[in-house]
């Protein structure tokens, strides 16, 4: 899986971190930061989570 975000859209919900907080992180205005582009796959449940739980629809997902 190879995580992919569109920062410029982030609304800073915060929720990716909840989900996922060793793949995503937020910066100092609470925009995603995707600390691991490509998860273990012990973390891909957590990671689907996040992309669904995202209000702005940011998180995209290739799935290998």
């Amino acid at each position: 899986m190879r995580v992919e975000v569109d920062q410029p859209k982030c609304v800073a919900s915060g929720q990716c971190v909840l989900a996922a907080p060793d793949v995503f992180d937020q910066d100092d205005d609470g925009i995603v930061v995707t600390l691991n582009d490509r998860p273990d796959t012990g973390l891909h449940d957590d990671v689907r989570e996040a992309a669904a739980l995202c209000p702005a629809a940011v998180i995209s997902l290739v799935e290998k």
